[in-house]
């Protein structure tokens, strides 16, 4: 069964406000929203790498001091260990580390929190560019085809435009549709977000690509969930 990452309503919202802005622009908007854009599985074995190596490193550069715990843990009754059995120690608590960290980095919300913003950034771009390339790219006659795409876990999105509009509208012109946007999923409104998006794009896209005497409706107006 599939999950539904916004409400009924924020569909209609989203759709009429396509429908709507599509109206007054040759221009055809598509909005996309996901519930995130990555697994970020790589962030976690760096983060576990990180952890290990700093273990690793407190050992040997205080051995006196774990040798001291070494001594406590056993009543001071644990043999002298060599330097094998003392290197092979480390590598043990390291290997241990990793896999704590690992295992506490199962849980997503974590991943995501300890994953750097311009990752997060840079994985829903590339996101929207890849769902940009499959469902919107050169699918207009004009080539006046737009993505608006929602990652609502990075709460992050992106726009990404074909050719004849990205050669007339620089991607700075998209910032206040971008913010508003933004604000509203914050607030857990993410339809009325998109919504206010698509409006505003709307407004750019009539400005430079007029509706003319035929206007098929070439992409489809209503919210997509993936």
């Amino acid at each position: 069964m599939k999950v539904s990452h916004v409400s009924t309503a924020d569909h209609d919202i989203v759709t009429t406000a396509v429908a709507a802005a599509e109206a007054h622009t040759s221009g055809e908007i598509v909005t996309v929203i996901a519930a995130k854009s990555n697994d970020y599985d790589d962030v976690a074995l760096v983060w576990a790498s990180i952890i290990a190596f700093v273990a690793m490193s407190a050992i040997a550069l205080f051995p006196e001091f774990y040798r001291g715990i070494y001594d406590k843990l056993t009543g001071g009754w644990g043999h002298e260990l060599t330097a094998n059995q003392w290197l092979g120690t480390v590598i043990g608590v390291g290997v241990l580390k990793w896999i704590g960290m690992w295992l506490i980095l199962l849980w997503r919300p974590l991943r995501l929190a300890l994953t750097p913003r311009t990752i997060l950034a840079q994985r829903v771009r590339a996101r929207a560019i890849d769902l940009f390339k499959v469902g919107t790219e050169g699918k207009t006659m004009g080539r006046t085809g737009i993505l608006l795409y929602v990652s609502l876990k990075e709460h992050r999105a992106d726009i990404v435009a074909d050719e004849a509009i990205a050669a007339k509208v620089s991607p700075e012109v998209w910032g206040d549709a971008m913010a508003a946007l933004i604000e509203r999923v914050r607030a857990g409104q993410p339809g009325e977000g998109m919504a206010e998006a698509v409006r505003q794009m709307g407004i750019v896209l009539a400005e430079h690509f007029p509706r003319g005497s035929e206007n098929p409706n070439e992409l489809p107006d209503r919210l997509i969930e993936i």
